[in-house]
């Protein structure tokens, strides 16, 4: 390493550290944790869950419904989702090791892409069955899908509603939320078929009300899975403007360029930055880093900030740095 490398290094040690010494204390303090209640949540919708399936899979062989056992499906998969959501909740709070230097936030991550999947792969086998009873009619029973349906709809009501305030903050509780909220429109689905076949004995509703609501749960899950495999490749989360923050760097006082730029989600909660900026002066501050940081979060939810200063004349030497840099 050159001596010019090792200075630009060595400021970037210094200028990391103070940052993260003075400020990293007051930015964790408004980091969007997982509350603690959502462990109630987790459980208590758990055995909901494992409660309702049992009932719900003997009620629907009973009552020959291929929509009631498709739901007992579905519910299954809530189960497994929940248990991994509650799982990478957990171990995102973990401290970091020597081997996991960022700890395991990236559970929740995984979490959410793998709950985006899981819905899918359940969707997939509804549509499958629902087919397949198209070619061979069954007669169900109307009353027995009703009664069965509609303690789904409270069931997964209440899980969902438990779920929905953090939902808007952490991708990995709106996989939950939407499993939860999605079981509760099919189960509300399934009881509206069944009147319709108590009255009208038109049994064709019942897989054709399991295509229409296979439909709704795709479309609703495509934006999970998309965020969710974003986050994964270490992309930009769809909650912060990556033009906007490079617009907002490039105007800081003496800042003359910038390069390496990089924005990615650490957890479905918490996202870094890491820029290379160049300047026309060796004056910068510790406060004007604090003062970047604490702006980041502020206005773009970036919680964890890393800068290295450069000089206009050092940029170029910059194994990082672009043909283009000042």
């Amino acid at each position: 390493m050159s001596n010019l490398d090792h200075s630009t290094h060595d400021m970037h040690q210094f200028n990391h550290s103070h940052l993260h010494d003075h400020a990293h204390e007051h930015i964790h303090g408004h980091h969007h944790h997982i509350p603690q209640s959502f462990g109630k949540a987790f459980a208590l919708g758990i055995s909901l869950n494992l409660i309702y399936i049992c009932a719900e899979t003997i009620w629907g062989i009973f009552a020959n419904s291929l929509a009631l056992i498709a739901d007992a499906g579905h519910n299954l998969s809530d189960v497994f989702a929940l248990a991994t959501a509650w799982g990478a909740s957990y171990l995102s709070k973990k401290k970091p090791s020597p081997n996991f230097t960022y700890g395991y936030r990236r559970t929740s991550i995984l979490a959410s892409l793998s709950n985006a999947i899981l819905l899918l792969i359940v969707t997939g086998g509804i549509i499958w069955e629902s087919i397949e009873r198209f070619y061979k009619p069954a007669t169900v029973t109307g009353k027995t899908i009703i009664l069965v349906a509609l303690l789904g709809v409270v069931i997964n009501g209440i899980t969902a509603l438990m779920f929905h305030s953090g939902q808007k903050e952490d991708l990995n509780i709106k996989g939950a939320f939407l499993h939860m909220a999605y079981d509760a429109l099919l189960s509300l689905s399934v009881a509206g078929a069944g009147i319709i076949i108590f009255f009208t004995h038109w049994n064709m509703l019942d897989p054709i009300t399991s295509l229409i609501v296979a439909a709704i749960i795709i479309w609703g899950t495509w934006s999970l899975l998309k965020d969710s495999v974003t986050l994964a490749m270490d992309g930009v989360p769809s909650n912060v403007d990556a033009f906007a923050v490079e617009t907002y760097l490039r105007s800081l006082p003496n800042i003359i360029d910038l390069h390496d730029l990089h924005i990615w989600a650490l957890s479905t909660t918490e996202t870094a930055l890491t820029v290379h900026l160049v300047s026309n002066t060796n004056q910068h501050s510790d406060q004007f880093l604090n003062m970047v940081a604490q702006r980041l979060k502020e206005k773009f939810r970036i919680n964890h900030s890393t800068f290295q200063i450069e000089q206009k004349n050092e940029a170029s030497f910059c194994n990082l740095a672009d043909i283009n840099t000042v």
